[in-house]
């Protein structure tokens, strides 16, 4: 996919000694970079628009993207991971400790874990639950109202 850059920068920088063309150039090679390595694909980029706040018009907007960011970070990701020891020639010795310590603390780990999993479930469901509420307790209303104002105008 090729993209056409823009001759004159985006942003103008006013420091002295800074070449704001080759600046945007290397922001540009950057992102072009990620992109081809798939850092920005569609689906990582489209979340991140779509949980966007600013992008929010009013109170039951925000309150519905609230609501679907929570369902996405409600469960607590109990699978394994990886043990990584940068520290050169201890690296080997140090992961193996490591691993040997997780293999013992896994199992109180997995409990804690499913334990919150639980937790968070019945605290959405909760949320939700009020949040469904009031939205219909609020449609009610609104329908009473413009019943009232229709009665006393007509």
């Amino acid at each position: 996919m090729t993209t056409e850059r823009q001759t004159a920068p985006a942003i103008s920088i006013g420091a002295d000694g800074i070449d704001v063309h080759a600046l945007v150039e290397r922001i540009l090679d950057t992102v072009a970079d990620k992109r081809a390595a798939g850092v920005y694909d569609d689906e990582v980029v489209a979340r991140a628009e779509r949980n966007n706040l600013l992008l929010l018009q009013d109170d039951a907007q925000f309150m519905e993207q609230y609501l679907a960011c929570l369902r996405q970070i409600v469960p607590v990701d109990i699978n394994d991971f990886d043990i990584v020891e940068r520290r050169g020639a201890l690296a080997p010795v140090l992961v193996r400790l490591k691993k040997a310590i997780w293999k013992l603390l896994k199992f109180y780990t997995y409990r804690l874990w499913s334990q919150q999993n639980q937790t968070n479930a019945v605290l959405l469901a909760a949320i939700e639950i009020m949040q469904r509420r009031h939205k219909a307790e609020i449609s009610e209303l609104n329908e009473r109202v413009e019943a009232l104002e229709k009665l006393v105008k007509g």
